[in-house]
């Protein structure tokens, strides 16, 4: 099944074309914010609706992220060794240098950063570059800790594309990948019944009809195991919280007017517009030091 959350508080199935939406909220009687959290949490079952009619085509609602705002959002580092080259490139460390020193460890982003696919990406500078980065993202269900890699499979719910938009900088990674609307999420959760195997999906990004990034999952450093194992280690991790993957190489810079389309296989496709909020001027009062 693949889970959508529209009109703010809607949730529903999409259908098998992927173009309607199967209603669920009365059917199952779910009225909260997060009608996907508590679905997971819930004694509901869907399944008897997956083959129903549509009621609503994907074109006439508003399509947010599927899981709204979570309550953690945990990301993955540097996680394929193409991206790893690419990102050491014009640094003074060797590849080999990087894994000697480097040890498994995530980043948090902000939940206000978390936006569906209609919504958009939004720049928040003109003289800073902003980049794109898709990923495979899985949503956890239940509260749990201390999970060995061995469990972890157990303790999700489902896969969705991420997109991690990263303004460059030397910022904090959290600082500079936390700007609101700069965690795209969608179109929806699909449950780990759908996925024969999640390290082996193949990922592409296009910007502007330019395909971009191209990778298969199995090229990741650390499974989606491997992530959960460790940031329950730091973290109790609870239903509805979001954990993405890492990105693979061909990261680029976005502009105003950009169109990003994203698949992942098997868990499904977006289409996200970018577009420009200068607040170039906010950033030069607060480098001399504050508004007068």
């Amino acid at each position: 099944m693949r889970f959508v959350r529209y009109d703010d508080d809607q949730l529903g199935l999409l259908t098998d074309s992927g173009t309607g939406i199967i209603a669920l909220n009365d059917r199952l009687g779910i009225d909260a914010d997060e009608p996907l959290v508590e679905y997971i949490d819930g004694d509901y079952d869907a399944s008897e609706y997956a083959d129903a009619d549509a009621d609503h085509d994907v074109a006439d609602v508003d399509t947010g992220s599927p899981v709204g705002r979570p309550g953690k959002v945990i990301a993955a580092p540097l996680n394929y060794e193409n991206h790893i080259e690419e990102a050491l490139s014009d640094r003074d460390i060797t590849t080999e240098e990087w894994f000697s020193i480097k040890d498994k460890g995530y980043f948090l982003k902000a939940p206000s950063s978390v936006v569906g696919p209609d919504h958009g990406i939004e720049l928040p500078f003109t003289d800073r570059r902003t980049d794109h980065e898709v990923e495979l993202a899985f949503v956890m269900e239940g509260d749990i800790k201390d999970v060995p890699a061995e469990e972890a499979w157990d303790h999700i719910f489902g896969y969705t594309i991420l997109l991690d938009i990263s303004l460059r900088g030397d910022q904090d990674r959290s600082n500079r990948k936390s700007y609101d609307t700069f965690t795209v999420i969608g179109p929806c959760v699909t449950t780990v019944d759908e996925i024969d195997d999640p390290q082996d999906l193949q990922m592409e990004l296009q910007l502007n009809g330019e395909r971009r990034q191209y990778e298969n999952t199995a090229d990741m450093v650390y499974t989606c195991a491997d992530i959960v194992q460790y940031a329950s280690l730091g973290a109790t991790l609870e239903t509805g919280d979001v954990i993405t993957t890492g990105t693979p190489e061909g990261v680029s810079e976005l502009s105003d007017g950009d169109t990003i389309d994203a698949e992942i296989e098997s868990v499904g496709s977006m289409t996200v517009d970018v577009t420009e909020r200068d607040v170039s001027y906010a950033k030069a009062d607060v480098q001399k030091g504050g508004q007068k």
